[in-house]
């Protein structure tokens, strides 16, 4: 029971509903022997689905007392190599001391919603990404990252950048002990990569994006003009197709690069 509460205490929701998990598992499309980072296996739901896949599942739990109990339930799976499970957080976890290279593994998580963004801004931008990763995810954080309104926003311009988000399935509370105060979604990233970024620095990409979404009330033009020269500003947009009256939310990622070669 102590490892239960202490869960619960870093924000889990252990997921109980099984078609969740199995779908989960299936929407990065494992090959054979390829291995699949999971993060917070918490008692193992998932991690059993992300077996049958035939990939090697390399868990990381912060909780002691669950990863311990991961030792206990996969006895046999650890014994053949199938699962190894280290206890440590995974925000202090680099890729490469585990022989993980960019493009050649996928990411699968249950991860508690404070730290979604968080973890989603540290496996793209790292040097060794995962070609894929399927993360349970709050719904209304999933339906931003596609920008189902059609509106974009920071949040769903940086995972756009990297790679092509979708939701597989929405997930309702009810498949989670204890089940969150919302419901949640099964977002999907693929073909992560950096190529985007060909052309102009990640840094200056994000310069720009942030700098156009400063107030939200304002035109496009007048937030960039805090940041950069008018002048250039005004060029850049009107090389680039964009009204002097268009709003942030209102321009797709490919302006946003556009914007971001000329202004730089």
């Amino acid at each position: 029971m102590k490892s239960v509460r202490k869960g619960a205490r870093l924000g889990q929701h252990f997921l109980t509903g099984t078609w969740a998990a199995h779908a989960l598992a299936e929407s990065v499309h494992v090959s054979p022997g390829e291995t699949i980072l999971e993060i917070g296996p918490g008692k193992g739901a998932l991690t059993r689905e992300l077996l049958t896949t035939g990939g090697h599942v390399l868990a990381i739990e912060k909780d002691e007392g669950l990863a311990n109990g991961l030792l206990e339930t996969f006895v046999g799976e650890i014994a053949s190599g199938a699962l190894r499970v280290v206890a440590a957080d995974i925000r202090d976890f680099a890729p490469r001391e585990y022989g993980l290279v960019a493009g050649e593994y996928v990411l699968a998580a249950n991860i508690p919603y404070y730290i979604t963004g968080e973890i989603i801004r540290q496996f793209l931008e790292t040097a060794s990404a995962p070609r894929a990763m399927a993360l349970l995810i709050q719904k209304e954080v999933a339906d931003r990252i596609i920008a189902r309104n059609g509106k974009e926003s920071i949040l769903s311009l940086s995972v756009k950048a990297y790679g092509n988000p979708s939701i597989i399935a929405k997930v309702s509370r009810g498949n989670f002990s204890p089940p969150p105060s919302v419901d949640s979604a099964i977002l999907l990233v693929e073909d992560i990569s950096k190529k985007f970024f060909d052309g102009f620095e990640e840094k200056m990409f994000f310069k720009v994006v942030k700098a156009g979404f400063a107030s939200k009330r304002k035109f496009l033009a007048n937030n960039l003009a805090v940041v950069f020269e008018k002048d250039s500003v005004l060029h850049a947009l009107e090389t680039c197709g964009l009204s002097t009256k268009v709003r942030a939310e209102d321009v797709p990622l490919l302006k946003w690069g556009a914007l971001t070669h000329k202004l730089s």
